[in-house]
């Protein structure tokens, strides 16, 4: 069974292949695309979980060790943690890129996130049962934690060959929050997990909004019930816009690029309503990504889709 749309997989595929070919990437720019996006990952990861620093906030304690006034130290010791937790994962791939998803690696990953907030627990299954605030879903038993996480490892090694790579990290990331198997830090942890299968695939790192949160949550609820399509197309958009971005960056000076713009602005360009435009894009069969609550997406894309809808009329 395939979970991503075909026709967003083929534009995922055709922009990695473009990343692919820039290869091999100016350093200088790697770095300054690996420290904005970890920064970002870091701000957007922590704050779907409830951390109140603002993203200017989160880089002056991680870079400048500044204590911001009116935050809590949780908040301080949450983004130091989980920048640290980036930087094993961006060395950990570095390293080796074929090394396989291990028990080892989720408890290390969360050994680091929750270092300073939950030391007794950090890197250490739960030994009680939990209830997920907001969700109908309950966790397995602690007794079978660990035989669950036995069974991801194993299917995550079986269905490697056979998924879309955004598939696969789709799917390990919901199996990991379905198990819970830490009794805080689960949300971190599986969006750390689900990068590395990314990114050993040669994805740039993969951001979920804090502005997507709501329905982040809402296609996770979906998948509990055996819906699992939702979940894999919002991850598959998450996929694309970080390409977009590193395209964006890294492409030469003198390859064109296209004008992405707002989509009530598009909407004058076309024959297409603002509403439809968002539909088009919320459904992937449009390029676009999002800016804060707001979707963009070009010309060139729109003309890209009525011209694949015309041939099909053929």
């Amino acid at each position: 069974m395939r979970y991503i749309n075909q026709v967003l997989a083929d534009r995922i595929d055709q922009k990695l292949a473009v990343i692919q070919h820039m290869r091999p990437l100016p350093v200088s720019a790697v770095e300054k695309l690996r420290q904005q996006f970890a920064l970002e990952m870091t701000y957007n990861s922590n704050a779907i979980e409830g951390n109140r620093l603002s993203l200017k906030e989160t880089f002056l304690v991680i870079s400048e060790g500044i204590t911001i006034k009116g935050r809590s130290l949780k908040d301080h010791l949450e983004a130091k943690d989980h920048y640290d937790a980036m930087n094993f994962l961006f060395d950990f791939v570095e390293k080796d890129q074929k090394h396989e998803l291990s028990e080892i690696f989720i408890r290390n990953i969360h050994q680091i996130i929750m270092k300073g907030t939950d030391p007794d627990w950090a890197g250490r299954y739960r030994n009680g049962n939990v209830v997920i605030t907001g969700s109908t879903h309950k966790p397995c038993s602690p007794f079978e934690i660990a035989p669950n996480v036995g069974a991801l490892i194993s299917w995550a090694k079986e269905n490697k060959q056979t998924l879309h790579p955004v598939e696969l990290a789709a799917l390990v990331h919901h199996k990991v929050v379905y198990i819970h198997p830490f009794f805080d830090g689960n949300g971190r942890t599986c969006r750390l997990i689900m990068n590395l299968l990314l990114m050993q695939e040669g994805y740039p790192l993969v951001i979920i909004l804090k502005n997507d949160r709501r329905k982040y949550y809402r296609v996770l609820e979906q998948a509990d019930k055996g819906n699992h399509l939702p979940l894999v197309q919002f991850i598959a958009q998450s996929v694309e816009r970080s390409l977009n971005m590193y395209i964006k960056a890294l492409a030469p000076m003198t390859q064109p690029t296209e004008d992405f713009i707002l989509l009530a602005e598009l909407s004058k360009l076309s024959t297409y309503s603002t509403k439809y435009l968002n539909l088009l894009a919320r459904t992937g069969k449009i390029e676009a990504y999002k800016e804060k609550r707001n979707w963009l997406s070009s010309k060139e894309a729109l003309e890209r889709y009525i011209s694949s809808r015309q041939r099909k009329r053929r």
